[in-house]
């Protein structure tokens, strides 16, 4: 690095989404962030406003928090929550008084400005990004999406000081991963915007090759700067000592309380809207008829939406409505769960027999839970559409069940299959799972990125 070799490489990382937020993609951030500050980097997160994580989307964990790394300083610009304003005592002077014009000022601003409700965040953030850097300078930015604001902000940052980065697309800003066409109309501003920002960046990171591959035949003259970081697990997911293949099979003859044990299938992580729920619910009825799942559950944990008005509807997509989520009048084996801490995430993995890998969209989605799924080793069933991005990491792994369909039936088929597997695992089995796992480990794919950033630095 040039005249930079008496001090760690300084790094600005646009990251709204930030623990103790819980929002898609926050681990992602949060182990960049911690493995940078671990491989000697200066680090600086720019993050959302701890008013909007608590009191406009409700949606945090606290105990994330305390994982991030104590050398990282995090800053919190602010942000106009116009948008997301209902009470009218929150109302500027100017909304208040001119409510007409207030709205077209905004529109004005979401249709030739920048097309997002987080733009003044971005602004916002650039204007404590120039005050810190005019103290000590970065010597690069990584800005991480969604919101893509974080793009314009970088883009803006470098304008001003000529500082390189990095855009990190941990989601697709101009396609719809859930149709598989174009999010925008051809000559919408996220189209212009997008390809300033990309023109001017050093590198853009995607997060599998399917994505990468859709942005490449876009922009072909910034393709060369592109590359994949896969998402990974996180190794304090799983609880010290735990991950170990018992003597005998999960399940197995040598249990205590016989094979005849009713199986465990669970699935952990946000369930939303977009994910085939009706599906899965009804594979799982059909299954549990078979004398290999008599008895057996499937227990849902974790958040139902991303926010804390989230519809609750996504209890009666999984037949349970709350008079009865707790299986209580009708035994269908489905059990909604709630939350889990963090703390207790291993816990969850480790006690089931069967994980449902449940997830949304179409061939560009890779899902971030899979890669903790098969770091504990079990059999793993697929309910998604055909042809996802997950199933190029899934491709090895030895107890995958993959009907390749969404048909409840085939489903269900794939779920007896992996209940038998469960049933006769032995250690060589989980381990040889486990061994293709570690090819997927923050520590793994997060070393390149940390490399081609310091090549960056040292070009700059």
């Amino acid at each position: 690095m040039k005249n930079r070799t008496d001090r760690r490489p300084r790094v600005l990382y646009l990251a709204f989404y930030f623990p103790p937020s819980r929002a898609s993609g926050v681990y992602r951030a949060r182990a960049t962030a911690n493995f940078l500050a671990g491989k000697d980097w200066d680090v600086t997160v720019c993050a959302a406003p701890l008013d909007f994580l608590y009191d406009v989307i409700g949606s945090v964990d606290e105990g994330l928090s305390e994982t991030v790394d104590p050398r990282i300083r995090v800053e919190r610009p602010s942000l106009k929550q116009y948008s997301w304003q209902q009470d009218l005592r929150s109302f500027s002077r100017l909304r208040r008084s001119f409510p007409l014009m207030a709205d077209r000022l905004y529109e004005f601003g979401q249709e030739k400005v920048f097309p997002e409700r987080y733009a003044s965040w971005a602004w916002a953030s650039v204007a404590r990004a120039l005050k810190m850097h005019a103290r000590k300078r970065f010597d690069v930015v990584v800005a991480t999406g969604n919101p893509f604001a974080s793009f314009g902000a970088a883009w803006l940052f470098n304008r001003i000081t000529g500082v390189p980065y990095v855009m990190d697309y941990r989601d697709s800003w101009t396609l719809d991963l859930f149709n598989d066409e174009p999010a925008f109309p051809e000559g919408d501003i996220a189209w212009s915007w997008e390809k300033r920002a990309l023109e001017r960046a050093s590198a853009a990171v995607f997060v599998n090759e399917a994505l990468r591959g859709w942005h490449a035949e876009r922009y072909p003259e910034v393709a060369d700067r592109m590359m994949v970081v896969p998402n990974g697990w996180d190794a304090d997911v799983i609880p010290e000592g735990s991950g170990a293949p018992p003597e005998a099979g999960t399940v197995g003859p040598e249990d205590p309380e016989g094979p005849e044990k009713p199986l465990t299938f669970a699935y952990l992580g946000t369930l939303t809207a977009k994910q085939p729920v009706e599906e899965m619910a009804e594979a799982f009825k059909i299954a549990r008829r078979h004398p290999e799942l008599a008895g057996a559950e499937l227990q849902i944990h974790g958040h139902l939406g991303f926010f804390k008005n989230s519809p609750q509807s996504l209890l009666g997509r999984l037949g349970l409505d709350d008079a009865t989520r707790d299986g209580s009048e009708e035994d269908t084996g489905l059990r909604y769960c709630g939350p889990v801490s963090k703390t207790e995430v291993g816990d969850v993995y480790e006690n089931a027999d069967v994980l449902v890998f449940l997830a949304g969209g179409g061939k560009y989605v890779t899902s971030g839970k899979i890669f903790e799924y098969m770091a504990f080793g079990h059999p793993i069933v697929s309910v998604h559409a055909p042809g996802i991005a997950a199933q190029d990491v899934l491709d090895g792994y030895p107890l995958w069940f993959n009907a390749n369909s969404l048909d409840p039936e085939a489903l269900a088929a794939s779920m007896i299959a992996a209940g038998k597997a469960a049933r006769d695992l032995d250690p060589e089995q989980r381990e040889a799972a486990r061994r293709h796992a570690d090819i997927y480990t923050r520590e793994a794919v997060l070393v390149p990125f940390e490399e081609r950033l310091r090549e960056i630095v040292a070009g700059s």
